[in-house]
């Protein structure tokens, strides 16, 4: 497989690319393509792995830093990372490509450069976020702050969609975030999306709040951009809070370091379980094209991750997938709406 790493994306980038490049093949058995300024690449690949690293390199002289404004730098800057790595993707030279560069300059960028799926209104950010007894993907997590009912309903079609090509699951289970279970709950969004999902022939089990979603009630969690990046965000800085508050507690006498020693493998899970560098990356969905973006603080580990979650959307045919299930929904959906029109 043919994965194309952004490495000029990280906080910390190149380094954590570099690592990652060079422990793909040993991991997978294939070299990454890895896009960036080869003036700062090359001089530190060259430090870790000789003249001759097992790595195939592409020069894009332009980089789109964090604090840019997205769509504009993505125009002003034609010749950034991004562009020219997913630019790879739509050509046919490559099968998926990887950043942990800026989201909003990952969207732009794949906006403009390989399209939407034909049909598809918005694209979404699918973050996994891991529950009771598994994962659940919610979407979208920060690709659209503003969102209509009909965004709603083709997220939660893409992700479904995602969820079996990826994880396996046969009907995934749909719900919507809410404050309430109730199906009169919820914003005015919440409330104008309910009945879409209701038609849409998905698995919807109906409004969600946090109790159910972390416990693990649904394998699929749909809201608007600007809903799921807080929660991702909080979820984050909760589970970072625990942990420290954890670690301080267990070390604070001997009776509970003794403790913490015999129950070392179950806080090994637990960790590995909350551990963002372990998912690696959320997919771009609706783009026609495989577009992953993983956090800033991406390390090597995290990026490793990255690749293996692109490998698998690739050997799992997600895109074609993708594709004919989006013209599906839109006959479905074309057809109950003029089957409410003509009653």
């Amino acid at each position: 497989m043919r994965i194309v790493l952004d490495a000029m994306g990280s906080d910390q980038f190149p380094e954590p690319e570099i690592a990652a490049a060079l422990q793909a093949p040993q991991v997978f058995g294939e070299e990454i393509i890895l896009v960036g300024n080869l003036d700062q690449i090359k001089p530190r690949l060259e430090a870790l792995a000789g003249t001759k690293p097992p790595v195939k390199l592409v020069h894009a002289p332009e980089t789109i830093q964090m604090g840019d404004k997205a769509a504009s730098s993505a125009r002003r800057k034609a010749q950034n990372s991004m562009a020219i790595g997913m630019e790879l993707v739509k050509s046919g030279e490559a099968d998926a490509f990887i950043t942990a560069g800026n989201t909003g300059g990952a969207m732009a960028s794949a906006l403009f450069t390989i399209g939407r799926i034909r049909g598809v209104k918005r694209p979404a950010l699918a973050g996994i976020f891991p529950v009771k007894n598994g994962y659940c993907i919610v979407a979208d997590i920060g690709a659209n702050a503003e969102c209509k009912p009909e965004y709603l309903l083709q997220f939660a079609a893409m992700t479904s969609i995602y969820s079996h090509k990826v994880f396996g699951i046969e009907k995934p289970r749909v719900g919507l975030i809410s404050n309430g279970e109730e199906a009169g709950k919820g914003n005015d969004l919440v409330k104008a999306t309910y009945p879409l999902l209701e038609k849409s022939g998905l698995n919807f089990i109906g409004n969600i709040e946090g109790k159910e979603l972390f416990g693990g009630h649904a394998d699929v969690a749909i809201t608007d951009g600007f809903t799921g990046n807080v929660l991702l965000k909080s979820s984050e800085a909760v589970a970072k809070l625990l942990t420290e508050i954890l670690r301080t507690e267990l070390k604070s006498n001997p009776v509970t370091m003794l403790g913490a020693l015999l129950a070392k493998p179950a806080f090994g899970r637990l960790k590995a379980m909350m551990d963002p560098s372990e998912v690696g990356a959320a997919p771009l969905l609706g783009i026609d094209g495989l577009v992953f973006v993983g956090h800033g603080r991406s390390d090597a580990k995290a990026l490793i991750s990255a690749i293996r979650v692109a490998r698998q959307a690739v050997a799992s045919d997600l895109l074609p997938a993708m594709r004919t299930a989006v013209q599906s929904q839109l006959a479905q959906m074309a057809h109950l709406f003029a089957g409410e029109a003509a009653d």
